[in-house]
């Protein structure tokens, strides 16, 4: 019964979702102008909409070609918006619409499909990485650059999320000039916090001020941390002690930071966990949850781990929807790529995600737990995710069910704790590249 639920509530975001993007104060709010999309064109504002969420990663008329192919079911493509017409007419919407859409679809997620939790909590986890950007001046101007000893200048932006690792959904995403940091960007983030958010953080995160931020919105935090952190983290780790509450005071660096978001100065009540690795070296892990009955010691070595699935998303970004394969060579479409195709790879996962309990039904007697291919699935979705827009329900219905079928016939096993020492001495030009999702 709550699968059947799960699967209509599927069809009803569809609904949510279309209704949105073709209403009249959707378009008011991201137009660039109020004389765009006035006229009727080949290319309306929702059909744009449309097509930049489609996961494109091809030339512009060849994606052109494919994306009208498919809604006007012809069997061979035939050329309806030339380039020309594209370039115009995305000049003219606002990137913003795609963080819009992102919002609602992950606000709709969270209150309609019961989504997993971790102790009551739902855990959000923030990591930021680069994407290289095409070498133009107009990008370097903008974005910024790394300039390595050969080969001139590389464009780089700054991209930063707040992901939810259970339910494989980023919360929040961010890209930006890369001379902001990555505390800043994640301080960005902490401002769509909630009260039942716990935040997983690595290392190169923690800072008075970015924990005074998380409490001050009722939110909590799990972080791991250097032992040089502060002082104090060595004098924990050489007193042999497991765990200890301590009491974290503001640097002299977090004063400029609370001031600029009036938070208040006073020491922390923080607790320290020391997780033995299977290398023989100890970690140390900051948290704000202080209760040792309700979270005992134990739990936490399993908690941080939770945070890996992060880093496997920047994976899927980068190899299967392939963020840093921009379509256009303007900063704005740097902008609108980037954040449609993270509401596209959001869409898919949520539609997917009714298909775990079938996955995990069928996996019950098996050696391993399987989970769904999810390159897979994006591969499934391409072409398809604007036929979920300009069908009638009955069809988006008849779609959504042919979507589930696939998936759970496509996955693969879990290999709980599997992990490989990180090669840092690679040789440069060397790539491990993964199948295309086209």
């Amino acid at each position: 019964m709550t699968w059947i639920l799960l699967f209509q509530n599927c069809t009803k975001l569809i609904e949510f979702l279309k209704n949105l993007i073709t209403s009249k104060d959707f378009l008011k709010r991201h137009r660039q102008s109020s004389k765009d999309f006035t006229r009727q064109r080949k290319l309306p504002f929702s059909t744009l909409v449309f097509f930049l969420i489609n996961l494109i990663k091809g030339s512009y008329q060849d994606e052109l070609d494919h994306f009208f192919k498919a809604v006007n079911r012809f069997d061979v493509a035939k050329r309806i918006v030339s380039k020309a017409a594209l370039t115009k007419a995305r000049m003219k919407l606002k990137y913003e619409a795609f963080i819009e859409l992102n919002s609602e679809l992950v606000e709709h997620f969270y209150e309609n499909f019961r989504p997993l939790k971790w102790h009551g909590f739902n855990l959000l986890a923030v990591d930021g990485t680069t994407a290289q950007l095409p070498r133009l001046e107009t990008m370097e101007d903008h974005f910024g650059a790394w300039h390595p000893s050969n080969g001139g200048s590389c464009p780089k932006a700054r991209v930063s999320q707040m992901f939810d690792p259970l339910n494989k959904i980023t919360v929040d995403a961010i890209i930006s000039p890369k001379n902001i940091g990555e505390r800043q960007l994640a301080a960005t983030h902490f401002l769509n916090l909630l009260e039942d958010d716990l935040v997983l953080l690595d290392r190169g995160y923690p800072a008075y001020w970015l924990f005074n931020l998380i409490l001050s919105l009722g939110a909590n935090f799990c972080a791991r941390t250097h032992r040089q952190r502060w002082k104090i983290m060595q004098q924990f780790l050489d007193s042999g002690e497991k765990e200890k509450i301590i009491l974290l005071r503001k640097s002299q660096h977090s004063d400029k930071h609370c001031n600029e978001m009036g938070l208040d100065t006073k020491p922390l009540i923080l607790r320290l966990i020391r997780v033995e690795l299977d290398t023989g070296e100890s970690e140390i892990l900051i948290t704000s949850l202080l209760d040792k009955k309700l979270y005992p010691h134990d739990l936490f070595a399993e908690l941080y781990h939770l945070r890996w699935p992060i880093e496997e998303d920047y994976k899927t970004m980068k190899q299967w929807v392939e963020i840093e394969n921009f379509s256009g060579k303007s900063v704005l479409s740097i902008y609108q790529d980037f954040h449609a195709k993270v509401f596209s790879k959001n869409l898919t996962s949520v539609l997917a995600f009714p298909t775990r309990k079938t996955i995990n039904y069928k996996s019950r007697k098996t050696r391993y737990k399987y989970k769904m291919n999810f390159a897979q699935t994006l591969s499934t979705v391409k072409d398809v995710i604007p036929l979920f827009f300009i069908r009638s329900s009955d069809q988006v219905l008849s779609l959504i069910s042919d979507l589930h079928r696939i998936i759970v016939k496509t996955i693969e096993p879990i290999r709980p704790w599997r992990n490989y020492p990180r090669n840092f001495s690679k040789k440069k030009g060397v790539n491990f590249c993964y199948k295309s999702v086209r």
